[in-house]
């Protein structure tokens, strides 16, 4: 059946699923790829190529008729969409409707192919569809991803060069933290959505870390060399001590809510966020390798490079961060 697969990317045209997309327009077993996404873009129909086309539809993924509409077909789901907010500006409710409520909708029962695979799917080897189908699920997990169109990336560029060039970090020198290139990300998504059908018994239920060789020990030394990288100026500069931010974060939340509607100050960073940056979250494995032939396509050099160059290209037109976006 190859050539004649129907792949759908919910969120597809957002930081990672843009370049999940992009890589499976490639992909000469599938005919189809499907984005399905609230903020849907119609440039990223471009990606197509002579034996893949790539068609998007506008929806949210808390209507389940139209996901439903969008998957009449679909033999594989890689779910990327999700509402990420790090300064409490979103409402919780949404948050927890988007990415908990709305991510069983994109298995519902009613799915039309009698095997289907989804990615980024609740943990499970398989469960049963209403037509008697299998559906079995794998998890691809990525703790920090950098690249192209990081959001997070534009919001530290903006603060150093607002400080004459100063970055300054919040992690204890001993923090260690696994960061990804977008691409590498993209590239294990696409790897395991295939090899999920070659290899179900092997791939179902499976929960995968995404890796690369970028460098995990002290992670702000590796911001500050994504950042430098597009702009020598940019240099380190010290540490934030923890309480003075968790001070700041304080007295920011009740300037938020005495000043309004007279003044509405930018949003700040969250506690939940601080507790995070300050933690260690760092691991070792080649599960990826070893279940279905994961190899980085971008190296360290090779990502910092791409990186670096939309930065600097970037540079003149870059305003402020985006206060939430889909991830990934």
């Amino acid at each position: 059946m190859d050539g004649a697969w129907v792949y759908l990317v919910t969120g597809g045209c957002g930081f990672v699923g843009e370049r999940i997309v992009e890589l499976l327009s490639r992909q000469d077993y599938i005919k189809e790829v499907r984005v399905f996404d609230s903020v849907a873009r119609e440039e990223i129909e471009k990606l197509s190529t002579a034996a893949t086309r790539v068609t998007v539809t506008r929806g949210d993924i808390r209507d389940l008729s139209a996901l439903l509409a969008a998957l009449q077909g679909v033999h594989v789901v890689l779910h990327t969409a999700a509402l990420v907010d790090y300064r409490d500006t979103v409402p919780f409710g949404d948050m927890r409707a988007v990415n908990v409520g709305g991510e069983p909708h994109t298995v519902p029962s009613a799915l039309p192919c009698p095997h289907t695979h989804t990615l980024e799917a609740p943990a499970g080897t398989s469960s049963c569809l209403s037509n008697g189908g299998t559906l079995r699920t794998c998890i691809i997990r990525a703790n920090t991803i950098y690249g192209e169109k990081a959001a997070f990336l534009q919001e530290l560029y903006l603060l150093a060069r607002a400080r004459n060039g100063v970055l300054n970090y919040l992690e204890p020198e001993d923090t260690e933290r696994n960061l990804t290139y977008v691409g590498n990300v993209a590239w294990m998504h696409v790897l395991a959505a295939r090899h999920l059908q070659l290899q179900p018994d092997l791939l179902a239920g499976q929960i995968y870390y995404c890796y690369d060789d970028t460098p995990s020990k002290k992670s702000f030394l590796v911001r500050h060399q994504l950042l430098s990288s597009a702009d020598p100026s940019v240099r380190l500069g010290s540490h934030i001590p923890y309480w003075k931010m968790w001070l700041m974060i304080q007295l920011h939340r009740v300037i938020r809510a005495i000043l309004p509607p007279f003044w509405r100050p930018q949003p700040f960073l969250s506690v939940a966020l601080l507790n995070t940056i300050v933690t260690s979250f760092s691991f070792q494995t080649d599960k990826a390798s070893r279940h279905f032939g994961y190899k980085p396509l971008f190296t360290w050099q090779e990502s910092r490079l791409r990186t670096a160059q939309w930065l600097r290209a970037a540079a003149g037109s870059l305003g402020p961060p985006q206060l939430h976006e889909k991830k990934n």
